[in-house]
This record gives structure tokens, sequence and C-alpha cells, in this order.
């Protein structure tokens, strides 16, 4: 299964999809893409990480990922 997001589906997805919807970055559609989030976590602005953990959490709950980045797990609010 392909989980890559051509850019019109990417220019599709609503704001509220993104773990940065300001920045319109990391998108979250989906299990994969919350756990692409994770993985990619370390590039996140260190100024927005806050946002982005809570958000990668928000997501992981909706779709049933299992968080495991310490990282990640130590910016959430």
């Amino acid at each position: 299964m392909d989980n890559h997001l051509s850019s019109n589906m990417r220019k599709a997805l609503p704001d509220s999809l993104f773990g940065l919807p300001q920045r319109r970055e990391y998108p979250m559609p989906d299990a994969a893409h919350v756990r692409a989030a994770e993985a990619y976590f370390r590039y996140c602005p260190v100024g927005l990480r806050h946002q982005l953990a809570d958000a990668i959490l928000r997501f992981a709950r909706k779709y049933g990922v299992d968080v495991r980045s310490q990282l990640v797990l130590s910016y959430a609010s």
C-alpha cells in the first residue's frame, strides 16, 4: 500500500489534518502519516515542538497508533 500523498492530495487536505496547520507541515490523514510525523519530529523547529507533539498524540489516539518516541513524549503537554 502506497502511503505517499501527491501534491494535489496534500493541497486538498484541510488544515486541521496537519500537525503544524499554520505551516501546513506534518500531514496526518492516517496512521502511517502519524508514524512518519513521529519519525521526523526531530526536524521540527524547537519552538513548535510542543504543538507538534500534542498533535501527534491527538492523531495517534484517533488512529490507534502507539507513540514510542521519548522525544515526542517529552514535549507533549
